[in-house]
Parts: structure tokens; sequence; C-alpha cells
């Protein structure tokens, strides 16, 4: 039984103005862009060592998707993966996962991520995203103003065939 986290609404047309946080985020030594299809296995690795074999799938699952839904955060040198986030995947106008690790925690990684990937969602025309099963409603809320989406949990996941390992 999946544990009870509601899905968030976010209103993509009042997202803060994209200047403010830019794809280069040179004050933090990192860079967050599109992922290229050559670092799809790089990528996916990375996520199901660090969060695990289901984030690992959906982040397969974004590489499927032209251009690619997935954004991933890395040093400037190009040297270190920090974090990725999916969009569309498992469901278009969803927004997850999202991952940063530990050590780049509270540093603007995760912002930039759940931003650039809700203006490329925008972008496509849509006026509303979902941020499906979000475990840290405080970020989402005080981030992009998302709000919990009563009796959403497990939602459109009820049906889902767990890992067991």
């Amino acid at each position: 039984m999946l544990p009870k986290m509601n899905d968030l609404l976010v209103k993509l047309y009042e997202l803060p103005p994209h200047e403010r946080f830019p794809e280069k985020a040179s004050s933090n030594s990192f860079i967050v862009r599109r992922a290229i299809a050559p670092e799809k296995s790089l990528i996916t690795k990375w996520v199901d060592t660090r969060f695990g074999t289901p984030w690992a799938d959906e982040t397969t699952g974004a590489f499927s998707r032209q251009p690619v839904s997935c954004m991933v955060a890395h040093t400037i040198s190009g040297d270190r993966l920090l974090g990725f986030a999916c969009y569309h995947s498992p469901f278009l106008g969803f927004f997850g996962p999202m991952g940063v690790e530990e050590t780049s925690q509270r540093k603007g990684v995760g912002t930039n991520l759940l931003l650039q990937s809700l203006y490329a969602i925008r972008s496509e025309g849509y006026a509303y995203a979902i941020i499906g099963q979000a475990s840290s409603h405080e970020f989402y809320e005080r981030t992009v103003g998302a709000v919990p989406i009563p009796g959403s949990s497990p939602g459109p996941y009820a049906s889902q065939l767990r890992h067991t390992t």
C-alpha cells in the first residue's frame, strides 16, 4: 500500500519570472539543463543508485520523449551530477520525480531543477502542472505556490505494480 501523499497543483501562469532562475547558477557553481540521449545510461544508473529503481524507471521514460523531459544539474566543469528532475513521466502534465544529491541540497539545485522543468511544461501550452505524490509539500508550496489536490492519493498510481525488493 502506498503512503498517503496527495498530488499538488501548480499554476504555471504564476511561476516566478524566468530571469530569476537562470540555467547557469554561477554563484553556486552548477548548471541546470535538459539531458541528452547519450547521457541516458549514466543518469539512470546514478538515479537508481541514489534514489531507487522506480525513479530510475521514470527517468528512462523521460528519455523516451522528444525532447527529453529530464533536466539535470551538474558542476560547471561537468564532472559531477548533482541532481535530476523529470516531467511528463509517467503522465503528461506531471512533474517528478526529482532528486538532489545530499551534499547539494539547500543550495538552489532543487529550486532550479523544479523551475526549469515547470517552465518547459508551460512552454508546451500547459496552464497547470501536477506534482505527483510529493513528499515535501512545504518546498513546493513555498517555491511555486503548489496546493494539495484533495483526495488525490493514491490517484493514478493506485493500480501500479510495486517493486518488492
